[in-house]
């Protein structure tokens, strides 16, 4: 990225002031316009001698962050100066005693929090005794998360300007910690926003073929898209209700991790797109829930509902306040179409954060929040602080049942162990089996919003060790592992140099860590590799650029999965074809025949991502073979 000249630097700078103040008139009342003002010149004195890698004054990311913090948070006069001076202790001579007399002890606070702390010696790493700090604010206040969050979407929006270290760095602890944060929240375009930004540097390839393929989608069935949304409109106005149907594509990481998680190429994916109803809440026409089954009422008489596909997170909201009603209905084309119906109040909540109006579920969440960091903290596993914070709060949540119809709340993915561990720890420790819905399960099982669950027990039974691959909330995890003890110390190593999760190839966009004793190889991982990810977010600064050089007789495992329809001889010609034409090596092959549909599972032996994909491509000539993945 090439550097502003200084002309450009300042209009620039002046166009964002113009803008900052202009929202400052807007969103903040009278009385305070002359403080914010105030704030904003101590700032740019502070920082008068400082510049941005891109060239622009320093003064830029402030106002900038400050300008997020209240026209896209909504936050007010003390958090927005925060805001302003959020790197003027850490980057300048001027101190918190400074701030504190001039501004008061509350924008103190706040920056005081936002204001890394340096150290010799640090617990576990740089950053995560940084996020530790900033977690622990919420003793304090949620405001400093909020404006955490504004400084790091301002940072991921202007990272362009960094070095390719640094943008893996920054990108890997967004995915990893920032995001997840901001959904649990309820900031869901910031953090759909952060998601995406994060993959476009981690992955730009992957991030644009996944791009183009959705831009294509759109351009494809748009006549249909909007065939299916008029007859909604048509129907809503008939019956008063003042609505904005619409249809929206889904996020490109979205898409993305639901093709990882499932297996799934791109036009395997049921919704690549969503359609939303959002309207005018009309008090005489009943409740907010009333108004809702109305209009699933009508959707529904004209168009067929998939069966069981209806979520009411009307009466039951998500942990972070999220309210609607879902249901999937059926297309002319066939397919399902999944549909959102919402309030203007329950839409604004969903982008805004339902923090913002003080809703009774997040003040819960923030109590069962401190509750926890209190709890990690007593514990000596520093090491684990990240995961366990991660697996506690930053996944989505689901709402389970117990027989007598308690309701439950865990994070989603959640095992009958969790919701065990959840409810008693001796329950967890002496859990054997489970009826899920009336049906025996194992307790491995994973659970599913709405399920109900009950839990047999055992005395003979105590907890295995490999019991904590099955667990996810903080509280299993750490339950597991005190019963376990002499495996607490217990290190994972891997004694290769390619990750053994996600087995990187020559060519595909992969990432190095230097290991922290320094004497083991350097350890490659794919980028978008949940491990690579973890570390970034926790040892960042271990972060080397590397490369896979192509050698001719170094040769990678790899797994890929081919789906065809049964003939005579179609095995014989798929191993002819890797063994014959291609020359390759199989370690191992396994396919099974279903209703002449046949799945094949082959393990080989290849030089690279790029023989491995032109030997996809060639496996998909063979007559009957429909597609080809790579696992």
């Amino acid at each position: 990225m090439e550097k502003y000249s200084n002309a450009e630097a300042q209009r620039v700078l002046d166009e964002k002031l113009d803008h900052f103040r202009q929202k400052v008139r807007e969103l903040l009342p009278q009385k305070d316009w002359d403080i914010i003002h105030d704030t904003y010149l101590f700032a740019a004195d502070a920082h008068k001698n400082q510049e941005r890698k891109s060239g622009l004054p320093y003064i830029v990311h402030p106002i900038d962050v400050a300008t997020i913090a209240l026209e896209e948070l909504g936050l007010k006069t003390h958090s927005v100066q925060a805001a302003l001076l959020h790197d003027v202790v850490e980057d300048t001579e001027h101190t918190l005693d400074e701030i504190r007399e001039r501004y008061g002890e509350d924008v103190a606070t706040l920056v005081g929090v936002l204001t890394k702390k340096i150290s010799e010696n640090y617990k576990v790493s740089k950053q995560v005794d940084n996020f530790r700090l900033m977690l622990n604010s919420i003793n304090y206040d949620i405001r400093a998360l909020l404006i955490k969050l504004s400084d790091r979407l301002n940072n991921m929006r202007t990272l362009g300007s960094m070095r390719t270290d640094k943008q893996m760095k920054i990108a890997s602890e967004t995915d990893y910690f920032y995001a997840p944060l901001a959904n649990r929240l309820g900031l869901y375009e910031i953090k759909s926003e952060l998601e995406n930004l994060s993959m476009k540097f981690r992955s730009p390839q992957e991030y644009a073929r996944i791009d183009k393929k959705i831009q294509s989608y759109m351009n494809l069935y748009r006549k249909d898209i909007e065939d299916f949304l008029k007859p909604i409109r048509v129907a809503l106005a008939k019956e008063g209700f003042h609505a904005s149907v619409y249809a929206r594509p889904r996020s490109v990481y979205a898409l993305w991790r639901q093709m990882q998680s499932k297996k799934l190429s791109f036009k395997e994916l049921e919704h690549v797109h969503l359609v939303q109803i959002v309207f005018a809440s009309d008090k005489s026409k009943g409740s907010d829930k009333d108004q809702c089954l109305k209009i699933y009422s009508i959707i529904t008489d004209l168009y067929k509902e998939r069966p069981y596909s209806m979520i009411n997170y009307v009466d039951q909201p998500k942990e972070n306040g999220y309210q609607a009603l879902h249901v999937q209905l059926m297309t002319k084309r066939g397919g399902w179409s999944e549909v959102h119906i919402t309030t203007e109040e329950m839409h604004k909540n969903s982008q805004q954060g339902c923090v913002m109006h003080s809703s009774e579920s997040i003040e819960q969440w923030v109590e069962k929040f401190k509750g926890i960091l209190k709890d990690i903290a007593r514990s000596s596993a520093d090491s684990d602080f990240m995961k366990s914070v991660v697996s506690s709060f930053y996944n989505d949540d689901i709402i389970v049942f117990t027989p007598k119809g308690a309701p439950v709340v865990l994070p989603k993915g959640s095992s009958v162990l969790d919701l065990a561990y959840e409810i008693h720890t001796n329950l967890g420790n002496k859990a054997k089996f489970a009826r899920i819905n009336g049906k025996l399960s194992s307790i491995f099982t994973t659970l599913k919003r709405g399920d109900r669950v009950e839990v047999g027990t055992s005395d003979e039974m105590t907890p295995l060790p490999d019991w904590i691959n099955h667990v996810h909330s903080y509280k299993a995890r750490r339950s597991v592992k005190l019963a376990l003890e002499k495996d607490t110390n217990a290190k994972e190593v891997f004694p290769y140099k390619v990750c053994p999760q996600c087995h990187p190839l020559p060519g595909d966009e992969v990432m190095g860590f230097r290991p922290l004793d320094g004497k083991e190889l350097i350890e490659v991982h794919k980028r978008n590799c949940p491990l690579a990810i973890e570390l970034s977010a926790g040892e960042g600064d271990n972060i080397v650029d590397v490369s896979l050089p192509v050698r001719p007789y170094w040769t990678y495992e790899t797994r890929i999965s081919i789906d065809a329809v049964d003939r005579a001889g179609l095995l014989r010609d798929v191993v002819d074809v890797i063994t014959t034409r291609l020359g390759l090596y199989i370690n191992s092959l396994e396919t099974f025949t279903q209703d002449y549909i046949v799945s094949t599972h082959v393990t080989l032996l290849v030089t690279s991502a790029f023989e491995l994909d032109a030997a996809c491509r060639t496996i998909e000539q063979v007559k009957g073979v429909e597609e080809v993945r790579t696992n």
